[in-house]
């Protein structure tokens, strides 16, 4: 497989923001959204906020109408990407990496641009990513529906097969690989509940993650 570009998501993979959203979701949002109480933040995870709501209607009963639902998320976005969230173990190592190898980085996201650049603006990324693909650039179905990487593979003018798509939800792996990418699944105690057995690998952690990439890489090149 030749390599010409890595897709970073952002929640769970370049910054650890799961296991503050999970509670989060689970004891502030999801309460206060949904009559019934079973809805819970893993069954939702990688959904886009516009979609989330739809699914909610769709398989809950819904409490609050869908502007009340975004600025509920936005409230709770704006502490957790300004105060809580932090930049995932091994992330300018993974760039410096790629950037030896001359391969294009991609960010790949559900979330919407104003989430994204609160992380940029927070951990001093901008310009680090040759392409940001957020879920309000494309007109199409969010995680698990491959567009959003299909629109990424695009925009770099790279053929997905020769894309490595890092997704920490089974939501993302879906979506990456439905896509015709390779997938790493990115595996944390945050996300012990995700299925990511569709991968084509599982990285327990940052360290793994890294010497997957580079055993890629290298076999890429022999």
């Amino acid at each position: 497989m030749s390599i010409h570009a890595v897709m970073f998501d952002m929640d769970g993979v370049l910054v650890d923001s799961e296991r503050h959203w999970a509670p989060l979701e689970n004891e502030h949002i999801l309460p206060r959204t949904t009559a019934s109480g079973e809805v819970t933040a893993s069954e939702i995870s990688g959904l886009n906020v516009a979609d989330l709501y739809a699914y909610l209607i769709e398989e809950y009963e819904t409490t609050i109408d869908k502007r009340e639902f975004v600025a509920l998320y936005d409230e709770v976005a704006e502490d957790l990407y300004s105060e809580r969230a932090t930049l995932v173990d091994g992330f300018d190592d993974l760039v410096e990496m790629l950037r030896e190898r001359e391969v294009k980085i991609s960010l790949v996201t559900s979330s919407p641009r104003r989430w994204v650049q609160l992380v940029l603006d927070r951990f001093g990324l901008d310009g680090v990513f040759d392409t940001i693909v957020c879920a309000d650039d494309i007109d199409g179905a969010s995680k698990p529906a491959p567009d959003i990487y299909e629109y990424a593979a695009d925009t770099l003018t790279v053929a997905p097969q020769r894309c490595i798509a890092i997704e920490d939800s089974s939501h993302g792996v879906q979506a990456a690989r439905s896509a015709g990418m390779y997938c790493l699944g990115y595996r944390t105690e945050a996300n012990h509940g995700q299925d990511l057995t569709n991968a084509d690998q599982v990285a327990a952690g940052a360290t793994e993650l890294h010497d997957q990439l580079h055993a890629l890489f290298s076999s890429d090149q022999s």
